[in-house]
């Protein structure tokens, strides 16, 4: 039986009803986005039509999930709510502080050592307010969710960018900053802007080589990584309904990469045979009976340029493998020829020294089923493996359902390294160098979701392509990033040449799912006895202290950055050997935008500091400035803030003193996490004003006093040599989120009102 039945019964019992009056209302046939948005407004039955990319509108989600290095700061944010329990259905994920290293079993047991205090911070909090608790080693979040609690229909959101993956199963699941799921845990509404809508017709079938992921490597080659910004993508088409439901969480999962709000697709019989292999036949049998109000309405898919803001049509019969890289996952290129052609004008290094299968993105039983029917072609066929294996299975379902079936020995015959149920390389949780900074030039492919320069390993020189987990089966197998595996021929052990056949793989296992210990850990019905207790002294976790309000007045505000080019969340705040000082926000800040390049001198946390006229790092800079009392605004380019969904990135400038943060452009999530944390989030009005800002500049907001919705915002630029410009800032606050900026945080809001 399914987690949360009744919730999930309740959520079909009443969507009937709201999907017709919002039919009703908006006067035309809905999509299934749509349909989802309106059965889940905070308000109950639809009142009115919301503008789409305009209306703000609070919503009340079905559930959360956090993974364990958001969720520390998330639940230390909660802890100050006032609140007995969390008012939705809420999980804790232990996947992202184990580092690959070993092989599962040393790995696991190293993480449980040092990670113990926050591991048991954790189980405690989640004990003690009703929250569900997966401990390390039972699953990477997003695979555990999608085989547990996604459901046709619903609506969660979770700490992580990729919590999006459940759209797989017909969800509408959106990664969130951890403020905006404490606002949900208590009890709260949850505010989103009305999404666009971007639909993805997809015709034809899948065959051979090609697989779901080069859907959506497709699909971030033509949006690329801000395309999506502020919409949902809703797929479709005879070719939607042929993938099977994994396939499906895949494309999903990478739509966080060309910044979409979420995706998904319709409830269909993949989605019913997923649901009933992993146990939830209740909730299938609950989904049948409303299966028209799980997928859009008839007219929608006919005629889609008449419901989507945007439509994109692909012949997957036409479709081939594709490899997205490096340093960017919208960069595609056809394998073979093409990859050669471009690696040679742009230096990338040919050899590929690992392959890496798994995490989120692509764990699933049919991934690795498909992988290794390579894998044992390589040993069939007496091909000796050029590159090394890296194996990270999604769930300990998987796992043991693959070990069973033989299909991790496969992987093990060729001395693949079989790591922990969790993140490991694709979030930066890799041991490979002992000195990334300085570690060679190299590529490595993987069937991960992103390839940010030292997204891996730490190393910089190090280029990392996406590929489906067959295709980078095959060219690990080869050792060429140009390897095409459906012309080349390879050499084997006895001197023959020969070729690989098709992939081949089962969309469930056989025999079904199976499981000994799945690591889940239910909370106790009355937790107000457990005792959540931080030392003072911790390094790993630290008790918050409430922001102070920033005010109406700054004034003789200085510059700590200009970002030049792409600045991601992992520049403003490094995962990797940073996970561990996720809970303490002091210790985590001292990594604060050592990633962004600054635009004066081309270089990294390497920063003027006006008091001194000095360079240093940039936290460095930045605790003179706060000691000094002196506020600071950072200034960025385009999609400022993409990646992760981790607060951080804006809870660690606000601790250290910025107040505003002044860009081209903001990643959805990244601005929202600004907002929440009581810090100004704006963007040049003419975005040629980036280029007035010079390293010396003071900064004077002239009208802050008058902060209202839809009213610009006025900055004096004062320069050394005594000439002032005076430009314009929008922002997207409303009168709710000003509130946010005048308590201090949204959190500081949360109290006052229930105090």
């Amino acid at each position: 039986m399914a987690f949360d039945i009744d919730m999930i019964k309740q959520v079909y019992e009443s969507m009937t009803e709201k999907v017709d009056a919002a039919r009703k209302i908006t006067g035309k046939p809905l999509t299934l986005s749509e349909k989802i948005l309106y059965s889940h407004l905070w308000e109950g039955k639809p009142t009115s039509a919301f503008t789409r990319g305009k209306d703000y509108v609070d919503f009340a989600p079905d559930r959360i999930a956090c993974q364990d290095a958001t969720a520390q700061m998330a639940l230390l944010q909660f802890m100050q709510a006032g609140k007995a329990k969390v008012a939705v259905p809420t999980t804790v994920h232990c996947d992202h502080l184990i580092q690959a290293k070993e092989g599962a079993a040393k790995d696991l047991k190293h993480a449980n050592s040092t990670s113990s205090e926050v591991f048991n911070f954790l189980e405690s909090v989640s004990n003690k307010y009703g929250i569900g608790f997966w401990k390390p080693g039972a699953g990477i979040i997003h695979q555990v969710v999608l085989e547990n609690y996604a459901f046709p229909g619903g609506m969660m959101i979770g700490t992580d960018s990729h919590t999006v993956n459940a759209g797989g199963l017909g969800m509408v699941a959106i990664g969130v900053g951890g403020a905006d799921a404490v606002d949900v845990m208590a009890g709260m509404a949850w505010e989103l802007k009305f999404p666009k809508l971007i639909g993805v017709k997809l015709t034809g079938k899948l065959s051979g080589w090609t697989s779901p992921k080069d859907v959506i490597l497709k699909v971030a080659e033509i949006l690329t990584v801000k395309g999506g910004t502020g919409a949902i993508v809703e797929y479709f088409g005879p070719g939607a309904t042929s993938m099977s439901c994994t396939g499906k969480g895949t494309i999903c999962n990478m739509g966080a990469e060309i910044g979409a709000t979420t995706s998904t697709f319709g409830y269909d019989d993949s989605m019913e045979r997923y649901l009933r292999a992993t146990d939830r036949e209740d909730v299938a049998d609950a989904a049948n009976k409303v299966k028209e109000y799980l997928t859009a309405d008839t007219e929608v898919y006919e005629n889609p340029e008449e419901y989507f803001d945007q439509v994109i049509e692909i012949d997957l019969s036409k479709l081939g493998p594709l490899l997205n890289g490096p340093f960017t996952p919208d960069l595609s290129t056809t394998v073979g020829s093409a990859m050669t052609e471009k690696a040679n004008s742009n230096d990338w290094p040919l050899t590929v020294e690992w392959g890496l299968i798994g995490s989120c993105t692509n764990s699933s039983y049919e991934d690795l089923s498909r992988a290794s029917s390579i894998a044992q072609q390589a040993i069939d066929k007496g091909l000796k493996t050029k590159a090394e294996f890296g194996i990270n299975p999604g769930s300990e379902k998987v796992r043991y359902t693959a070990e069973r079936d033989g299909i991790l020995d496969i992987f093990e015959n060729l001395d693949a390294k079989i790591f922990t149920n969790a993140c490991g390389p694709c979030i930066g949780q890799w041991a490979r160098y002992s000195d990334p900074k300085n570690a060679p030039k190299n590529s490595i492919v993987h069937s991960f979701n992103r390839n940010f320069a030292k997204r891996a390993d730490g190393n910089p020189n190090t280029h990392a392509f996406v590929a489906s987990p067959e295709i980078t089966a095959a060219i690990a197998i080869a050792g060429r990033l140009d390897f095409n595996p459906l012309t080349d021929k390879l050499i084997n052990e006895d001197g023959e040449e020969v070729m690989f056949d098709e992939p081949t793989g089962w969309e469930l296992p056989p025999k079904g799912f199976e499981v000994k210990e799945n690591g889940y850990l239910a909370p106790d019905k009355d937790g107000s006895g457990v005792v959540v207790s931080v030392k003072e002294d911790s390094e790993r976790l630290q008790l918050l202290t409430p922001f102070t309000p920033l005010g109406d007045s700054i004034t003789g505000a200085k510059l700590l950055i200009k970002a030049f080019g792409k600045c991601t969340t992992d520049h403003i705040s490094m995962a990797g050997p940073w996970l561990r000082f996720r809970g303490h926000l002091d210790n985590i800040a001292n990594n604060t935008l050592i990633g962004a390049i600054n635009a004066y001198n081309k270089k990294t946390n390497f920063v003027k500091n006006q008091l001194t006229g000095e360079y240093d790092a940039v936290p460095a800079v930045q605790r003179e400035y706060k000691k000094a009392g002196i506020k600071t605004i950072v200034v960025g380019d385009h999609n400022y803030g993409e990646g992760s969904s981790r607060e951080h990135a804006a809870m660690q400038p606000r601790h250290l003193g910025v107040a505003a943060v002044i860009v081209k452009s903001f990643a959805r999530i990244h601005e929202t996490n600004l907002k929440k944390q009581g810090m100004l989030g704006l963007t040049f009005n003419n975005e040629a004003d980036y280029d007035l800002i010079l390293e010396d500049d003071t900064f004077n907001f002239i009208d802050l006093n008058e902060f209202a919705p839809d009213k610009q915002l006025t900055l004096e630029i004062v320069h050394t040599d005594g000439t002032t410009d005076i430009i314009k800032l929008n922002h997207t606050y409303n009168k709710a989120q000003i509130d946010w900026y005048n308590e201090g945080s949204a959190l500081n809001l949360i109290k006052k009102q229930n105090a």
